[in-house]
């Protein structure tokens, strides 16, 4: 005989982990929903002079000011187009070691799916990208390959020092 256990009672490790799922350049990506503090509509940001083209600005949200980074413009140089479904998603940053939990804006595209999967079958996809350290590890599925990407890795230390300056009476890293 089978039993049924209501859906709150099975631990969460047997359904796997939520990812939100976005595509750029027409490639599917993922990224950890425990990541993930908000998802927006795609709003207007305050430009940041001098930095990389791929930095999309600043969001006066809640009052406090969250740097924003285009992921497509980062990851392949062109900006996510503005469609309904590109989205702005706020996410927790800990690549500081000082300040371990910053918030940080992502513009995606197509930020508007979900995938349920168990972690361990995310796997090194074998190649070694310096230039791109925040691209993990991918999954082969019916739609082909996803692949997850790495808050932490996302900013070089110059960019960080950039969008998150040292606090008054904090040194520098």
């Amino acid at each position: 005989m089978n039993v049924l256990h209501p859906r709150e009672d099975r631990v969460a490790t047997d359904k796997g982990v939520l990812y939100l799922q976005f595509s750029i350049a027409e490639q599917r990506f993922a990224l950890d929903v425990r990541e993930v503090l908000e998802v927006l509509p795609r709003r207007a940001l305050k430009p940041i002079a001098q930095a990389p083209a791929w930095v999309a600005g600043v969001l006066a949200h809640r009052g406090a000011l969250v740097p924003v980074i285009d992921l497509s413009a980062l990851s392949f140089g062109s900006p996510a187009p503005s469609r309904s479904s590109t989205r702005l998603v706020l996410v927790h940053y800990r690549g500081d070691p000082l300040r371990p939990d910053l918030p940080l804006g992502l513009v995606l595209e197509q930020a508007t799916d979900t995938l349920r999967c168990p972690e361990h079958e995310f796997q090194p996809y074998g190649l070694d990208n310096d230039n791109a350290p925040y691209l993990g590890p991918v999954r082969q599925d019916g739609q082909g390959l996803v692949q997850r990407i790495r808050i932490d890795d996302l900013l070089p230390d110059t960019v960080r020092q950039l969008l998150y300056p040292p606090e008054p009476g904090q040194a520098p890293t």
